[in-house]
């Protein structure tokens, strides 16, 4: 019989991604003396949707990205979410510049540089859409500095690749954002852990996989953990669990069997990249271009042409071509969407699959592309593109959230959820876009719902404050502040454009 290793932490996070490291280290800087342990079931940190060819790589802050700034059926334009993920982002930018002014993380240059963000368009209406929707930006502060042009000749100042060969009257448009960056959330997610496992109680477990969660009558944890090498087993009694395990997080919920999980199901989509070969091309381009997003496509599938820095080198990439896999992780299994389905979520998950046919009909489209499909795409926005310069690679898997509405009929949601325990003893992270960019808020938030008596104290809020000097404002409603904290996180994180931001 396999004895089982004992252990107890005050903290138990599950999934070595982007969120676990940033509210392990917001805890432990929040409470020093917290014991706290990480399992991850691969032998290695930010594998899976934090991995650098696993996202698209932009700090999401809705400079660029069109799904942000839907247009209402009245002809306006619903500002609500960019306002709400701008000033997200900005609450990212302030921690990680504290971590980098303490000496908590070293050469930010290895996680962040600044790269424009541009919204590019063609056609009468889109173009109309486009003028729209950065009118209405420039009531909020924080894109006071966004540019507007329908000029052919300016739009090749900005990226001229998306220009060359581009024939026909056919009326363009697009928004420049010299405050846009390319993040490497896998780098900065392994730089955490590296340096949460120098504290005193942490401890970080690879190749650990969790297989049952059960709580006790006094509201702690009971975690079962499998050693996958070994085959050894480990229990955990835990004051708090965090899931934080990307697609694997909802078959872990529903281990968790607490009441507010009930009716979660998850709907997965993968994606591929067109990666360019041609050094002279990645030289030429400079910037971050998104479009609009095909009729029915989910928002992880806004096709952009990017530049990126990844191992600290640049890159090119086109995409991402949305693809359908039962699959909940890239390194999990055809099996997982049939486990998902139980008795309480799938009456929610049929009613999704019913009220998303253009999602499901778009979803086949995209499986059934011919590598001239996939080239004919990225020519909208390269002419020129010639097939012996683009490579097709496999980018990440990402679960969309199935959830009840308020009529109890099952709805599919694009971006993050939050689900807990009513007693804050465990939390859960469903969910895709903007995830990485926002990190930080999410879990500010999670921390709001789970440490509630702890957050309200002194200390707690004094800390907050440190960390994140905007901590409880608005930066869209303090012009001034937003400037001097711009030019403080551009200086700190070496982003030259962020730099020179008037103060």
């Amino acid at each position: 019989m396999t004895t089982q290793h004992k252990s107890e932490a005050d903290v138990v996070l599950i999934g070595a991604g982007i969120m676990s490291a940033t509210l392990g280290l917001l805890l432990k800087e929040l409470q020093p003396n917290l014991k706290i342990e990480i399992f991850e079931r691969l032998d290695i940190a930010a594998a899976e949707s934090s991995d650098a060819w696993n996202n698209a790589g932009t700090g999401h802050a809705a400079f660029c990205e069109l799904n942000y700034t839907p247009e209402k059926s009245d002809g306006s334009i619903d500002t609500s979410k960019a306002v709400k993920i701008v000033e997200a982002f900005e609450v990212s930018r302030q921690f990680w510049s504290y971590l980098v002014e303490k000496g908590l993380l070293n050469n930010p240059e290895n996680f962040i540089k600044s790269i424009p963000h541009m919204s590019f368009v063609w056609g009468e209406k889109n173009t109309k859409y486009l003028k729209k929707r950065f009118d209405a930006l420039q009531e909020f502060h924080l894109f006071k500095d966004m540019e507007y042009t329908e000029d052919a000749e300016k739009i090749k100042e900005w990226a001229p690749l998306i220009m060359e060969g581009r024939k026909g009257a056919k009326k363009l448009a697009a928004t420049s954002m010299r405050f846009g960056t390319d993040v490497n959330f896998g780098e900065l997610t392994r730089s955490i852990f590296r340096y949460l496992e120098t504290l005193e109680g942490v401890q970080l477990h690879f190749n650990h996989d969790v297989r049952k969660l059960r709580r006790y009558d006094d509201g702690t944890w009971r975690v079962k953990v499998k050693e996958l090498e070994s085959g050894a087993k480990k229990r955990v009694k835990a004051k708090f669990v965090f899931i934080g395990a990307g697609g694997g997080s909802l078959l872990l919920l529903e281990k968790a069997n607490i009441p507010e999980g009930e009716g979660f199901g998850g709907f997965p989509v993968s994606g591929q990249w067109l990666k360019c070969t041609n050094e002279e091309l990645i030289a030429k381009h400079q910037a971050k271009v998104y479009g609009k997003a095909a009729v029915g496509a989910p928002p992880m599938s806004v096709p952009h042409i990017d530049t990126r820095m990844i191992d600290g080198k640049k890159a090119l990439l086109f995409g991402p071509y949305a693809g359908f896999s039962t699959k909940f992780l890239k390194n999990g299994s055809y099996f997982d969407l049939a486990k998902s389905i139980k008795r309480k979520n799938i009456k929610p998950m049929l009613g999704a699959g019913i009220s998303n046919i253009p999602l499901t009909k778009y979803l086949i489209e995209q499986v059934m592309q011919s590598s001239e499909d996939r080239m004919k795409a990225l020519r909208e926005y390269l002419p020129d593109a010639k097939k012996e310069d683009w490579v097709l690679e496999n980018a990440g898997q990402r679960v969309q959230v199935i959830k009840k509405d308020k009529n109890g009929k099952g709805v599919l949601e694009f971006g993050t959820e939050v689900v807990n325990a009513a007693d804050g003893s465990l939390a859960v992270l469903l969910g895709a876009s903007p995830g990485a960019s926002t990190a930080v808020s999410i879990m500010l938030d999670l921390i709001g719902r789970c440490f509630k008596d702890e957050l309200a104290s002194p200390e707690w809020q004094a800390k907050l404050k440190e960390m994140i000097p905007s901590y409880g404002q608005k930066l869209n409603e303090n012009p001034q502040f937003a400037d001097e904290i711009r030019h403080k996180t551009g200086t700190i994180l070496k982003l030259k454009d962020l730099a020179k931001s008037s103060v």
